[in-house]
């Protein structure tokens, strides 16, 4: 007779971390939910997504007061939430490294888990602009988050989005 397999003692409470892919509008997210996106060191914030959250959240001089550098991660507290600013490079014209978004990626986890954020929405962070490869940049995120209760829910605009989740959840049932 087998003995009963202690579920708890399999995986921890703390080790429910997910990654969830969605196709929409990332400003439609619960209001209780933490966002997160990629900028530069200067807050420029000119370009892509990083307009929208310019002109939703403001706050361009609260993030400079933070003195944040490459590799770390500015906060504003909007009302029910925090929004995460990754800083993955110096200036607006460059490009982010896998190291850097990696780092920022870290300093954010750790606000989430002082603060008790358990859900974030993103789009496919360093991924539009940035050029960076989602491949690399999903396997990032595993790393970071696997031994944490964060959930992560990624965000892919409909245009293209629709075959883009269907991709990924094809992907993942093949994992």
């Amino acid at each position: 007779m087998e003995t009963p397999v202690d579920i708890d003692k399999i995986k921890p409470a703390e080790d429910s971390w997910s990654l969830n892919y969605v196709t929409g509008n990332l400003f439609t997210c619960p209001e209780d939910e933490a966002l997160a996106h990629c900028i530069s060191e200067d807050c420029r914030m000119g370009a892509g997504i990083a307009v929208m959250f310019k002109k939703k959240f403001g706050g361009i001089e609260e993030l400079k007061e933070q003195k944040k550098l490459t590799g770390q991660c500015a906060v504003l507290k909007r009302d029910r939430r925090f929004v995460y600013y990754l800083i993955t490079k110096k200036k607006a014209s460059q490009k982010p490294t896998y190291d850097s978004l990696t780092q920022s990626l870290e300093e954010m986890k750790t606000h989430c888990e002082e603060n008790a954020v358990t859900r974030i929405s993103m789009p496919r962070i360093g991924c539009g602009l940035d050029r960076l490869q989602w491949s690399r940049v999903s396997e990032i995120l595993e790393q970071v988050f696997k031994h944490t209760n964060i959930s992560i829910t990624v965000y892919s605009l409909p245009e293209r989005a629709e075959t883009t989740v269907m991709k990924e959840n094809k992907r993942r049932r093949m994992m």
